[in-house]
């Protein structure tokens, strides 16, 4: 440690990068890649655990991260990592587009699905308070591979979700100013629409909130209080001067788009939820996480939930749904009734809110890939904490540098179908990770226990998939296939109530009413998944393919040294 300690903070060698014995010669890299099928096997079947993720893995970044948060700290991270450009920009664009007035249905479906996962986050974080959060998780109960896809869409997540966040901002800064949303972006003819409007300002702004949040996590959070205190008086503003503007004829037709487009709308502004999950990685940094996680989180979503359907519903009654601006939609519905100085209010605190989403994101992202890159499934540099700032820097860089570039060229609607579907992968492997932690216990299970849950599990995920599917085939008025498939996933969740013993309880805060609600967190993931476009999925699949094509050329023999100590040292 010592000798490292001398090296400093900044180093770039070939070791800091891949230290593993499988990339320290062409000769040794080319025996591990022939080497690769019996690897894989290793892989998919071993497990982490708690004593593993929360105490050996953290010796990979050589200095701790300081422990100076609260769980007002942590109310106030929810509130200021997910109120931003989700509700300010999406609402505007989904009502607009595909549900109507009916946008408040879509928020209430999407805030229930939220709420599920928040449960399922709050046990695992507070039984395994480290910086990986749902990366740890699964590396625990699903093994590495499982957690490597999530790890893969937790970058993606974090990388497009910070480009989103970027683009809004512009936009709501624009209207302050008084311009068109897009007037503050440069226009090519060489790129094709959707990715033809450069934003600097994006880049700029991602940038400022990286550097910011790589000084201090304290100040960091000091500075994300202030502000979204501001952005909470500006958001009590838009409710109520929204309602004292009301048409309630503006509700009609309430449902334009069908009960189809509600569904659609919620799958895409589950965007404005994202974020919680942030709450969870500076779970190392918590002063008493067994406290401080589950009021912080359970305590902000609830509010925020309630928050987004209420200026849903301002925003539909103070404005024809065929009228609102999908890109500033608050600032011009203000506009339109006459409250030109309202509209100057509400870009200030939209503006304000996706400043502290970017704050709290650089935060959170970076503690994902700290933890990722403590099991080397990326360079382990990028697990390295600053000895003087306590925080990670490098981690930081890795998300901010092409978070900057993919909002220099990406619209908002290319940027937000991908998070969306991507989030909702994610939020469906927590609850199905906690199934098997509650029902499963390696060495203890006995084999036919273990059988019967996999059948069940099998069971709700088919039945949730099918259920999906059955929707997207949009055959209207039919109902049968839901009398099949609905069924199944009852019976599969019923199987584990009556079939399966649970093997282990939660220490301190655990889910409630196992294994309904995780089941029903599935489902409700699944079924919002199946509600997006084509062009999501193909997109989602494009993705995955290129972290596979990584995870078998580098990650795969990178941690199969990792877990077997194959590393050579860095001094």
């Amino acid at each position: 440690m010592d000798g490292e300690e001398e090296r400093g903070y900044w180093r770039w060698s070939k070791r800091d990068f891949f230290p593993e014995e499988s990339f320290q010669s062409f000769g040794s890299y080319r025996a591990a890649l022939s080497q690769t099928c019996s690897r894989f096997k290793n892989r998919l079947v071993s497990r982490s655990d708690d004593e593993n993720e929360r105490v050996e893995l953290r010796k990979q970044s050589e200095h701790e991260m300081k422990r100076c948060l609260t769980w007002w700290d942590l109310v106030w991270f929810g509130f200021g990592s997910v109120i931003g450009a989700g509700i300010f920009v999406l609402t505007g664009q989904e009502a607009r587009q595909e549900a109507g007035p009916a946008i408040v249905l879509s928020y209430v479906v999407s805030g229930f699905s939220a709420m599920l996962s928040v449960f399922c986050y709050t046990e695992f974080s507070v039984e395994v308070p480290v910086a990986g959060g749902s990366f740890a998780y699964l590396r625990i109960e699903l093994g590495d591979f499982a957690a490597f896809i999530t790890a893969g869409n937790i970058l993606l997540e974090s990388v497009v979700g910070t480009a989103a966040v970027g683009r809004a901002w512009t936009s709501y800064f624009a209207t302050l100013l008084n311009r068109k949303p897009n007037d503050l972006r440069a226009k090519t003819d060489v790129l094709s629409p959707g990715f033809n409007l450069l934003d600097p300002i994006a880049v700029v702004v991602i940038a400022a909130s990286a550097t910011i949040a790589s000084i201090s996590t304290r100040k960091t959070s000091l500075l994300n209080w202030i502000a979204s205190a501001v952005n909470t008086i500006v958001i009590l503003f838009v409710i109520i001067a929204g309602f004292i503007h009301a048409d309630a004829t503006n509700l009609t037709p309430f449902l334009p788009y069908g009960p189809e487009g509600v569904f659609r709308a919620a799958a895409v502004v589950y965007f404005a939820y994202t974020g919680f999950d942030s709450i969870v990685t500076v779970a190392e940094e918590t002063k008493n996480p067994s406290k401080d996680i589950p009021i912080g989180l359970l305590g902000s979503m609830s509010i925020i939930t309630v928050i987004y359907c209420l200026m849903a519903l301002a925003l539909s009654m103070m404005q024809r749904y065929t009228d609102i601006d999908p890109n500033a939609a608050y600032s011009v519905a203000f506009q339109s009734v006459g409250m030109k100085w309202g509209k100057c209010l509400v870009a200030l605190g939209a503006l304000k809110g996706m400043t502290t989403v970017l704050l709290v994101g650089a935060l959170g992202q970076a503690r994902y890939v700290t933890h990722i890159a403590r099991t080397h499934m990326i360079p382990p540099l990028f697990a390295l904490v600053h000895p003087k700032t306590g925080t990670p820097i490098n981690a930081n860089l890795l998300v901010t540098i092409p978070s900057a570039l993919i909002a220099l060229f990406s619209g908002l609607d290319v940027l937000a179908s991908l998070l969306s579907i991507s989030t909702l992968f994610i939020f469906t492997m927590i609850p199905l990770a906690l199934l098997v932690r509650r029902y499963y216990v390696r060495e203890v299970t006995p084999r036919a226990d273990l059988l019967k849950l996999i059948i069940c599990i099998l069971i709700v995920v088919t039945s949730s998939m099918c259920t999906s599917a059955y929707w997207g085939m949009n055959l209207k008025g039919s109902w049968i296939g839901y009398t099949i498939t609905v069924p199944f996933w009852f019976l599969g969740t019923l199987g584990i109530v009556f079939f399966v013993p649970q093997q282990r309880s939660p220490k301190v805060w655990g889910v409630p009413l196992v294994p309904w609600i995780p089941c029903l967190s599935i489902a409700t993931n699944i079924f919002l998944m199946g509600s997006l476009e084509a062009q999501a999925f193909v997109r989602f699949g494009v993705c995955t393919l290129v972290m596979l094509l990584y995870y078998f050329l580098f990650g795969l023999h990178a941690t199969f040294d990792m877990a077997h100590q194959q590393i050579v040292p860095r001094s």
